[in-house]
């Protein structure tokens, strides 16, 4: 076997090493013969050159080519040979090369490189143009297969919808759906007229017009755009929001675009990524894996779709009128075009006139008045982590009679040392058998009622002519000591608790629906708790009073529940609690931005 000399400048030091390697095998197996012949040919020789050379080109990261015009070279070398009259066998070798179609190729394709010949080419301007014609500015983007717009939009074909100026009777973009391809290419903003799509003019079109070509389309697709100069692209804004209604953009009559909607449920975390139009903003939804925006109702506008809703149904779910009703005799406040053929969305906005509250002085028998009158759209967030000594309390809320206390009781039995519950103020005397601070903490009435004044209880209350009531403070000894502080007040109680203080986590507490209510508590020989006089079994009436109630409670309040539970198995219900206590504690968690910040 010839082995190449070590020693040989021109010979890798790695083959080198590899045949020496070789040698010292003792085999004379056919693998062995043909590892050694691989390495001593001189193709793979070349082969480990050029791999050494392109890697020590590219420790900086710095590739230029020593030529741009190869081909004109090897055409400028041919001609020499041509009038060369003898040629040597290299020669001959060399000219043949030259001439062959795949090198010229190789060559040709090396020139295009260098040269960046691979960008598309704007047709030139013509020497004899207009100075005073409209700039314009061709932008060529591939297909996506997205879902396609509706009649009014181009939209998510490639990422934008389009309009008819309503003065001028143009196609122009109206608005450019974050994260969607127009978006990406940074080239088409929202204003920009649009005068060809693929060499078809589109004047006199509509914009159904318009989608009809763009979805016979293949591959790319080229607009002809006059530029809105001065209206880039804007910044994708970071505001979260928990959306505190249901959304289908199938069933929005005003969404200029079904297709670009974002659906979304109660309670869903979005992203607003721009807010940019007064009806309709961008958003999508946190987490998700479409980077494309979707369109939702603005906060005015759904807001106005609501006060229009409670004042053409001045009943609401409680069978009390709503504040604001078509025969209170406000003609500002009635509806304008909504029901008529062709409405609009700037219809709904409310008017500046329209009543959100009653102009009376508050009192607490008028509390649910007010929250009739609460508007719920969308709620900042933002992330709070958990951080060491400060534990958000749980707040178990639900109609009399769902099973909250006795959740709560089952709860802080599990682990009394962590789940506690404030001990009560009362105004009554102390028994001979009480302590003070075991079973309540005993305060005088007037110094009672001068808390209470002071706005020092979450909640109280007077039966059989004494004052009870839970002291914030008490609230927040629990929460500042590390352990859970478990409550379960009267819903009302929710404003004076819901702060940036406590930051509390709001668990409603659901029935099962009748049928199950009625089957479970009768199974589980459940005790009355609308008589305090004494034991019996609930009655069909008090039933219906706690579906009535927890109706109730979710449509006033519902935009404050970070979580539902419903109550029809005792030991599952539990189980989520549990579940939901390990979350507050241990992730970080959507509250009020308010609290964050």
């Amino acid at each position: 076997m010839m082995m190449p000399n070590a020693t040989d400048n021109n010979w890798d030091p790695s083959l080198s090493r590899l045949l020496t390697s070789l040698k010292e095998v003792q085999s004379d197996g056919e693998d062995v013969a043909f590892l050694s012949e691989l390495l001593q040919s001189k193709q793979l020789h070349a082969l480990v050159q050029v791999h050494n050379k392109i890697v020590a080109k590219g420790k900086d990261d710095k590739f230029y080519p020593l030529l741009s015009n190869a081909m004109q070279v090897t055409l400028e070398v041919l001609e020499m040979f041509g009038e060369l009259k003898t040629v040597s066998k290299e020669f001959q070798e060399l000219l043949s090369l030259l001439q062959k179609p795949h090198f010229q190729a190789i060559l040709c394709t090396h020139d295009a490189v260098a040269q960046k010949d691979y960008y598309p080419h704007l047709p030139d301007i013509p020497p004899d143009g207009d100075e005073d014609e409209e700039t314009v500015k061709i932008v060529q983007l591939v297909k996506s297969d997205e879902p396609l717009g509706g009649a009014l939009s181009a939209e998510p074909i490639v990422g934008a919808t389009i309009k008819t100026d309503e003065e001028t009777g143009k196609i122009v973009i109206a608005r450019v759906m974050h994260g969607g391809a127009a978006d990406r290419s940074g080239l088409i903003h929202a204003g920009d007229e649009v005068i060809e799509v693929n060499g078809i003019s589109v004047e006199n079109k509509t914009p159904a017009d318009v989608l009809d070509i763009l979805q016979n389309s293949e591959g790319t697709i080229t607009f002809k755009l006059v530029p809105s100069f001065g209206k880039g692209g804007s910044r994708e804004s970071k505001v979260r929001v928990r959306a505190l209604f249901n959304y289908n953009s199938d069933e929005d009559p005003y969404i200029p675009c079904k297709e670009a909607g974002l659906n979304f449920k109660k309670g869903d975390i979005l992203h607003i990524v721009s807010q940019d139009d007064a009806y309709w903003w961008q958003a999508r939804r946190e987490n998700d894996k479409v980077m494309r925006a979707g369109l939702i109702p603005s906060r005015a506008l759904q807001e106005g779709r609501i006060i229009h809703e409670r004042q053409s149904d001045p009943q609401s779910t409680d069978g009390k009128p709503a504040l604001c009703s078509p025969t209170n005799g406000n003609t500002d406040c009635s509806p304008k075009t909504p029901c008529s053929p062709t409405p609009n969305a700037t219809a709904l906005l409310p008017c500046k006139s329209t009543p959100k509250v009653k102009k009376i002085i508050y009192d607490i028998k008028e509390n649910d008045d007010f929250d009739r009158e609460m508007i719920p759209t969308y709620e900042e967030v933002a992330r709070l982590y958990p951080r060491p000594g400060f534990v958000r309390p749980i707040v178990l809320v639900g109609a009399p009679g769902v099973g909250r206390n006795e959740m709560r009781r089952r709860l802080i039995a599990t682990d009394p040392e962590k789940y506690v519950t404030p001990i009560p103020y009362t105004s009554r005397p102390l028994k001979p058998s009480e302590q003070n601070g075991k079973e309540y903490v005993f305060v005088t009435r007037e110094k009672m009622e001068q808390d209470i004044t002071d706005g020092k209880f979450i909640e109280h209350g007077e039966y059989k002519g004494n004052l009870y009531g839970t002291s914030a403070e008490s609230v927040e000894t629990i929460v500042n000591s590390g352990r859970v502080c478990v409550l379960s007040p009267h819903w009302q109680a929710l404003k004076m608790l819901r702060t940036t203080r406590l930051r509390p986590y709001i668990v409603f507490v659901k029935p099962p629906s009748f049928e199950r209510l009625v089957e479970t508590r009768t199974n589980a020989n459940a005790r009355s708790t609308f008589d305090k006089e004494s034991s019996r079994a609930f009655t069909e009436e008090e039933f219906h009073d706690i579906i009535r109630s927890s109706t109730r409670i979710n449509f006033l309040y519902g935009y404050m529940f970070d979580e539902e539970i419903v109550n029809e198995d005792l030991a599952i219900a539990l189980s989520q609690l549990l579940k939901t206590s390990w979350r507050v504690q241990s992730e970080p968690l959507w509250v009020p931005a308010s609290w964050v910040q």
